[in-house]
């Protein structure tokens, strides 16, 4: 039963990287444009399906309060500023995404609040996921770190680095969901983002040397790990390939499969820790006929009722 809910808590949040992921990234590129035209194509581009994705964040939340209550109590003490700041940042996009259109004179106000609040998101996603990798400071079940123990520049780099992941996943949709002068620049935002990112992972995979984190010896003592990187080297190929043949369709999917496989890296890393290296998911769990109590409702009907909502591609 515990492993059942590892499983709904690691497809529900892969789901919200990728879903949400290229929403935040299209809300960050919409800060670079100034163009009222693009702008408008920009939104259309996830106005079917910008809230459906972020229902993904609400089912980890929940599978993490009711199946693992010890890990949600030590992440939202540890997190409790930076989840805020993210919640906030959610919310003011979503506001912003409603009420632009609304206004002519104060439009500004709600564009800042759109690209704002997606940058912001992301950031506070990246720091928090650079947070783990590093370790939180736990001691007998208790986050003992303080206000700012997830802030370090370890966590700052990683914040930088979702952000241009994101943005990477925000210019593929692009690519494959617009047209016209919209699309050409997405084409041609993509290998500067692609690189971005290559060298963002090369400065974290250093730093992690340097800092001698104890994610680095899962490396050595795991070398199948390396079939993830080897997964996404293989997807970077494809994405180039499609960018010189421009094929359109290909290029989301690739960047997806990087993901995917950074996900990957990171899921096999941890494990079997929830919190890395301080809680692991047996420590982590509820008891037995909490989790059962929970299948039979959420894990039966509601889980699979999400999955097979029909959601625009």
């Amino acid at each position: 039963m515990t492993m059942f809910w590892v499983f709904v808590l690691g497809l529900s949040t892969w789901l919200y990287v990728l879903l949400d992921g290229f929403d935040l990234g299209i809300g960050i590129l919409f800060g670079l444009t100034r163009d009222e035209a693009r702008r408008r194509t920009m939104m259309g581009a996830v106005a079917p399906i910008w809230d459906g994705n972020e229902t993904w964040l609400v089912v980890s939340g929940v599978v993490l309060w009711g199946a693992f209550p010890l890990v949600y109590s030590i992440l939202m003490s540890g997190f409790y500023l930076v989840v805020l700041l993210m919640l906030a940042g959610l919310i003011l996009r979503g506001v912003a995404f409603e009420y632009r259109h609304k206004t002519e004179r104060m439009r500004w106000i709600w564009d800042a609040g759109f690209a704002g609040g997606s940058l912001v998101a992301a950031f506070a996603q990246g720091t928090m996921v650079g947070a783990l990798v590093e370790g939180l400071p736990v001691s007998d079940g208790h986050y003992v770190g303080g206000q700012f123990g997830w802030l370090s520049p370890f966590a700052v780099l990683c914040g930088v680095g979702l952000c241009v992941g994101y943005t990477l996943l925000g210019a593929a949709w692009l690519v494959r969901k617009c047209e016209g002068d919209l699309r050409e620049d997405a084409y041609r935002l993509i290998p500067y983002l692609s690189a971005a990112l290559l060298v963002f992972l090369i400065v974290v995979f250093a730093s992690a040397l340097a800092e001698n984190l104890p994610v680095m010896h899962r490396w050595l003592d795991r070398p199948y790990l390396f079939v993830f990187p080897a997964i996404g080297v293989m997807a970077a190929i494809a994405l180039a390939a499609s960018l010189r043949l421009r094929e359109d369709v290909v290029p989301f999917p690739m960047v997806a499969t990087i993901f995917t496989a950074a996900f990957g890296t990171l899921a096999i890393s941890f494990w079997p820790y929830m919190i890395p290296f301080a809680v692991t998911i047996e420590e982590g769990a509820a008891p037995h006929s909490s989790l059962a109590f929970m299948f039979w409702g959420e894990g039966v009907f509601v889980f699979p009722l999400m999955l097979l909502y029909p959601r625009s591609t």
